[in-house]
């Protein structure tokens, strides 16, 4: 005897924000924008390497911004293909936000500075430290959200 599974679907209006895994996108844009902000308001001195983690940041902010936003509109209706979107989408993310926190955590180590040195690049090697921080928490909330949306595309 077989029985039925439930049909796996994406949700549609606010329950994107009370269904698990999709209110990590709140989450992804509290870390991800505070990357952007952080790394914005230092003075760069790799521009090859923050670069890539301001096009990160800025991506990623971007995207789940417009994913969020179709799926608050139902855009993807009852589609399974947005499903293996959804999850190529933070699987790519979370890649993308673990070589961007790598890339910033080796950019601040190779500007270390005590306070004593000089009080201005001791406070941008702090906004440095806490970018760095973020970006971790940005890839984790990431790869938790793959993980699961990866679970939903196999079920589905």
């Amino acid at each position: 005897m077989s029985s039925a599974a439930a049909p796996v679907s994406l949700p549609t209006g606010f329950s994107v924000l009370t269904t698990f895994p999709d209110f990590l996108f709140i989450p992804e844009f509290v870390f991800g924008g505070l990357v952007w902000i952080l790394v914005a308001s230092t003075k760069v001195f790799v521009p090859l390497l923050q670069g890539w983690v301001m096009f990160v940041s800025v991506f990623c902010f971007t995207l789940s911004t417009l994913l969020m936003c179709l799926y608050f509109c139902g855009a993807h209706g009852s589609k399974t293909a947005w499903i293996a979107v959804d999850a190529f989408y933070h699987s790519m993310a979370a890649l993308f936000y673990l070589s961007a926190a790598v890339l910033q955590a080796a950019t601040t180590i190779s500007l270390r500075t005590t306070p004593e040195a000089d009080a201005t690049r001791f406070k941008i090697y702090q906004e440095d430290i806490a970018a760095v921080v973020f970006a971790f928490l940005a890839t984790l909330t990431y790869v938790i959200h793959k993980g699961f949306s990866l679970l939903r595309w196999k079920s589905s």
